[in-house]
């Protein structure tokens, strides 16, 4: 069967007409994306929730790609004393904020429901900035954004980096520092430091005692806490001679 050329050319229009419609939809799909995209943006004064948690005009935001101190965890310094580095690095999060703008880009959301968002104050990466001055580490269980950021805050030995820490979601998982066990069982009233030595005898010291303050307690290694003599005896170890 023959066609002539204007039913040729006709549908030539047709097909023509298909391919502008099919890229004029591929546009729009593209443009409405991009404006949901702008839509997940977060933008004004930030308040600190925590050492890795802001709040903007109500929404909570996870910083993406870094976990700070909880608010409770304690550090040690290289001499021995004890600090809230939880309190601190969110103290130092409000300074460096302040009443500036912060933009966050969502990246995800948590199983808690917050956004998990890529942040700026002054056009700079607030995420990075948190790890690069020693408050925060990289999250690698999520991302890797910022393990050099953490090197480099590591070599320098500053903020949490200064002394002894035990990563944020190990803490989470109850480990803890020797000096935070030795807190949590004084505010419980249980003073008495079980330890072992080098020849493997369980030896207890009372507060007091000559060697009591060199003590260390390492629940690791089986050494533990008393609540009283009687309580240390029962179990099995003895009173130190000094």
């Amino acid at each position: 069967m023959s066609v002539d050329a204007s039913e040729i050319d006709r549908r030539r229009r047709n097909v023509v007409g298909l391919t502008l419609r099919k890229w004029l939809f591929v546009v729009l799909q593209l443009v409405a994306s991009t404006a949901s995209l702008a839509s997940e943006a977060v933008v004004g004064i930030a308040t600190v929730v925590d050492g890795d948690t802001i709040e903007i005009h109500g929404t909570r935001i996870r910083l993406h790609g870094v976990d700070a101190p909880e608010s409770a965890q304690l550090c040690r310094r290289p001499d021995g004393v004890s600090w809230r580095c939880g309190q601190q690095a969110a103290l130092a999060l409000q300074e460096h904020l302040g009443r500036r703008t912060v933009t966050c880009v969502r990246r995800d959301t948590d199983r808690y429901g917050r956004v998990v968002g890529q942040c700026t104050v002054g056009g700079a990466d607030l995420n990075a900035w948190l790890v690069a001055n020693g408050w925060a580490v990289a999250y690698r269980r999520y991302a890797t954004d910022y393990v050099d950021e953490e090197q480099e805050a590591r070599r320098a030995g500053i903020g949490i980096w200064s002394g002894a820490f035990v990563m944020p979601w190990d803490w989470r998982r109850g480990e803890r520092l020797e000096t935070e066990a030795a807190a949590a069982a004084s505010a419980d009233g249980c003073r008495i430091k079980g330890n072992i030595n080098r020849r493997g005898e369980r030896i207890y010291h009372v507060p007091g005692g000559r060697y009591y303050d060199r003590t260390r307690v390492d629940e690791s290694q089986g050494e533990r806490w008393f609540c009283s003599e009687a309580e240390a005896r029962a179990a099995g170890w003895r009173r130190s001679l000094q």
